[in-house]
């Protein structure tokens, strides 16, 4: 019989709690790290739990962070970038059933992370377009349905633009592409009650993490939040890794 939620250690819901609530401010801040930080740190401790808990909780990030800044959503950007995500997710859901709950997961996400790290310090400037948009959605719901990942590829579409129209188009992105790869994931059978059980009790990480984001975002200063969400990305996927090698 399915548990309601895992059964874990009070340290690490601690951890887990503080994991997410550290996630979903960078992710208010910046417009990405939500699962690029969430994703491998709770891999360390929770790992059958992933990706559909994280879509769960990612899809409300999304929703809280870009109603915030929904002024600064250019609607006309959406339905190519949208579509991508969508046709990304239902790829990716085929693919989900042989990774979800293997040994492989743990790697497959450290190295997500790596990519998406990647991705974001290209410092390329691609032009915003209806083929750009569907690209990235793309390559977005191909990473986020598998490993709850799938900022990045827009994140890097939209690093030159204003910081609030970049936060609030990319948050919008994430919020919908949650909901595409949990809806996928859901479609193949793969969504347990658990899910929601773990989802649920770490929803009050999710809001404090969205109320702190302002007091984190002024202790910052200077330094970038994307800055601050790779670093730690990096750092936690790299745990995660070696972990995952040494067991596997």
């Amino acid at each position: 019989m399915t548990e309601i939620v895992p059964d874990l250690a009070p340290l690490a819901w601690v951890y887990c709690l503080i994991a997410t609530a550290l996630a979903a401010a960078l992710q208010r801040i910046s417009g990405q790290g939500f699962g690029m930080l969430s994703a491998p740190l709770i891999a360390l401790v929770a790992p059958e739990m992933l990706p559909t808990t994280l879509l769960i909780l990612g899809a409300l990030v999304g929703y809280r962070a870009m109603r915030a800044d929904r002024s600064a959503v250019t609607l006309s950007e959406l339905p190519p970038g949208l579509l991508g995500r969508l046709v990304g997710a239902i790829l990716a859901a085929w693919l989900a059933s042989a990774l979800i709950g293997s040994g492989s997961l743990g790697v497959v996400i450290a190295l997500v992370v790596f990519a998406a790290i990647g991705l974001s310090l290209l410092g390329v400037r691609v032009a915003i377009s209806p083929g750009s948009l569907f690209g990235a959605g793309l390559a977005a719901g191909l990473m986020g349905t598998l490993t709850a990942i799938g900022a990045p590829p827009m994140a890097l579409l939209y690093q030159y633009e204003e910081r609030a129209r970049a936060a609030a188009m990319q948050n919008t992105f994430f919020m919908c592409g949650m909901v595409f790869s949990f809806s996928a994931l859901l479609w193949h059978g793969l969504v347990r009650t658990d899910h929601f059980g773990f989802a649920l009790a770490l929803t009050p990480a999710v809001f404090a993490g969205l109320q702190l984001a302002g007091p984190f975002n002024r202790v910052l200063g200077t330094i970038p939040a994307r800055a601050v969400a790779l670093g730690l990305a990096g750092a936690s996927a790299s745990l995660l890794l070696l972990r995952s090698l040494a067991t596997g």
